[in-house]
């Protein structure tokens, strides 16, 4: 079986692939990422001599590009991760988001299309999609499936609009394909614009910690290697044409999980109780900023067996050891040294 992996060189993509190469030698892996600011082949060190991994630098939004190598590969499945996620940079650049995360998905779902348009036995595209898709709750209240989408950012608007593409093509066109929308993802070999590696980092260098408006604002969080198991069952179990939710459970105020991580980095870094706290520094608010996301995860534990298995406690205490751990990966990171990479590799 060949799977391509679209966006598997950045933070959750890194994660599955990982997995797919390790768990299934009698797949051929073939991981596409354009290589853009978060992709980061450092993350694959450890398996990039694997005879089942394939590394293929190409841009999703090349529709031309990626039907050749759809016709060169033949490839069975697609699970396709490759996205702009970073919701402060779709406030500034909103077209960027329109380009990759619809147009991209569209370049893929028609190369799927025409490759596989007289077999479509044992085929499917896994589209891995945010809960942000469904909009902001109140104070009570989960996301299910069946939650009617109402996004308020520009990247959530461009995640809904590939949904319902990934949709069509199924009821159009008879693609299989399963979706599953996430709740906020956190672990190692996160780029730190995200909130925690940012944080984190900018604990170490004694930097101003940035918190929106009162920082009242809600997430659920879900650890990576948690989702990619998640994701596995959902590709191996799943059933055709349905949606997953996966959450992990664990409901957090930003200004709380920010206390909490400010309390852990200090006993890591061996410095006094409330040294990191002092660095909290409260900032206007961005624009259509949800106030709460929780999702409701019962369908994939009662069809699929998928729970979380760690606490948000736990996994944030194995987060932090890793950034510690890989001090490199986060200056290569933070410096933009590990652009170099692919350079240096495949050159």
């Amino acid at each position: 079986m060949k799977i391509l992996i679209t966006g598997g060189a950045g933070f959750i993509g890194s994660h599955v692939v990982r997995r797919f190469v390790n768990k299934y030698p009698q797949y051929e892996i073939f991981n596409l990422d354009a290589l853009t600011y978060a992709g980061n082949l450092e993350n694959l060190l450890d398996i990039e001599e694997k005879p089942n991994y394939h590394f293929i630098k190409a841009d999703i939004n090349n529709a031309s590009e990626i039907n050749n190598l759809f016709k060169k590969y033949n490839f069975d499945k697609v699970i396709h991760l490759a996205a702009e996620s970073h919701v402060d940079r779709s406030i500034t650049d909103p077209l960027a988001f329109v380009k990759t995360n619809v147009i991209g998905t569209m370049n893929l779902l028609n190369a799927a299309k025409e490759l596989w348009k007289d077999n479509l036995e044992d085929k499917l595209f896994y589209h891995i999609s945010t809960d942000e898709v469904y909009g902001t709750l109140g104070e009570t209240g989960l996301f299910t499936e069946s939650t009617a989408y109402a996004p308020n950012s520009p990247y959530s608007a461009s995640k809904a609009s590939s949904d319902h593409f990934v949709r069509a093509y199924g009821e159009t066109y008879g693609l299989p394909y399963i979706i599953t929308n996430c709740s906020n993802n956190y672990g190692p070999n996160q780029f730190p614009e995200k909130l925690i590696p940012l944080f984190i980092n900018n604990i170490i260098e004694e930097k101003p910690l940035p918190v929106y408006g009162d920082g009242k604002y809600t997430r659920d969080w879900l650890f990576v290697l948690d989702h990619a198991i998640a994701i596995d069952l959902a590709f191996h179990k799943g059933k055709n044409k349905e949606t997953y939710n996966i959450g992990g459970f664990n409901e957090w105020q930003n200004i709380d999980l920010i206390k909490i991580l400010c309390e852990l980095m200090d006993k890591k870094l061996l410095r006094d109780s409330g040294s990191s706290a002092i660095l909290i520094t409260y900032i206007k608010n961005r624009p259509g900023h949800d106030k709460r996301y929780a999702i409701d995860a019962t369908k994939i534990n009662n069809e699929l067996g998928w729970k979380p298995s760690v606490t948000f406690e736990q996994g944030l205490e194995k987060t932090i050891e890793w950034y510690l751990d890989n001090e490199d990966w986060l200056k290569n990171v933070t410096s933009g040294k590990y652009q170099e990479y692919y350079m240096n590799q495949y050159n």
